[in-house]
């Protein structure tokens, strides 16, 4: 029988790459956790073989049974930015629960999508897994700290990337596009490289991570293209994406810049993130999940111009619903708690 796995935050950015990839791969059977009911209009995964299931992570006794039959978690919900005792409901004791419902179904695989911000701010300079320690330096990122402890202890799997970037992203290149805009120029001088990937060879891989045959091992893994991107090539790309910055105007240097962006914490937090490295490396992750990272960040952002200068609208904000928060591009947003819950 082909496999069947548990997505959570089917309706957000990374995990609505997921349920596409399984749709790409085929052979797979989904249940989705949502929050309120199924989203309406046509299925997620045209050909694939999906079901529903309610059930809200700051609400532990309403996953009762959601892992019953399922071979495998990807668990790409959280909460970014808003209430910390929210946080901690969603992302902590949510992820704990989850584990532990996961456990008692017998479920064999758990993967959980997290994120470098566990770290906190640089400079990482080509660091593997196990080299550097838990500094997060937020709620958000102390909370999904805390998930990761709940899925490790279990003998799941966590992913972390650092900048994620393609279709359905509403944080890193707005966020980069708002630093530019607020400035009004481009920043120059020593800017840090910046692990990225894209949204679609990340659902990839937490699907394969999900599929990977018993007694592939768990633990933690960084999943980033294996070429880091320079800040100033992303600074241009984006600039150039917006029409921003012909060659007429000069740019900035950055203590100047800082200096422009005090009083702007959203844009002045890109500009730092920006200005120091942060630059993961496993490239053999690939290899291990049995997937491709995709192309380069210059190769394969120029195809999602178009849908970063005419975004679909955002979905309406309900109460278990992301904020935007100046923390937010170092870590990955997803769904709360399901396609109704961003």
């Amino acid at each position: 029988m082909s496999p069947h796995a548990l997505v959570t935050g089917s309706g957000g950015f990374v995990g609505g790459h997921v349920v596409a990839a399984a749709g790409a791969a085929g052979g797979v059977r989904l249940r989705l956790l949502v929050r309120t009911g199924p989203p309406p209009g046509p299925g997620p995964a045209a050909g694939t073989p999906v079901t529903f299931v309610r059930g809200d992570l700051a609400e532990p006794g309403s996953l009762t049974g959601v892992c019953d039959g399922v071979d495998a978690v990807v668990h790409c919900a959280s909460r970014v930015g808003g209430d910390p005792g929210e946080l901690r409901r969603v992302n902590d004791l949510g992820t704990r629960a989850l584990v532990e419902e996961a456990r008692r179904a017998g479920v064999r695989r758990f993967v959980c999508l997290s994120t470098a911000a566990v770290h906190g701010r640089g400079p990482f300079r080509a660091v593997r897994p196990g080299e550097v320690p838990y500094a997060p330096g937020s709620a958000t990122s102390r909370t999904r700290a805390a998930a990761e402890g709940h899925v490790l202890a279990a003998g799941g799997t966590v992913l972390r990337p650092h900048l994620v970037y393609g279709a359905g992203d509403r944080w890193v290149v707005p966020g980069v596009l708002t630093l530019l805009r607020t400035l009004g120029a481009r920043p120059e001088g020593r800017l840090g490289r910046q692990s990225m990937v894209d949204a679609a060879a990340l659902g990839r891989a937490l699907l394969s991570a999900a599929l990977a045959p018993p007694g592939h091992a768990g633990g933690v893994r960084f999943v980033n293209h294996p070429r880091p991107v320079p800040g100033a090539d992303l600074l241009t790309a984006v600039a150039e994406t917006y029409g921003l910055f012909p060659g007429t105007v000069p740019g900035l240097p950055l203590e100047e810049a800082r200096a422009r962006l005090r009083g702007h914490p959203v844009a002045l937090h890109h500009l730092e993130l920006l200005a120091a490295d942060h630059w993961f490396d496993d490239a053999p992750v690939w290899d291990a999940l049995g997937c491709s990272p995709g192309p380069s960040f210059a190769e394969g952002f120029p195809r999602y111009a178009a849908r970063y200068r005419n975004p679909e609208p955002a979905p309406p904000r309900g109460p278990g619903r992301a904020q935007y928060t100046p923390d937010a591009a170092l870590s990955v947003p997803s769904a709360s708690s399901g396609a109704h819950g961003r």
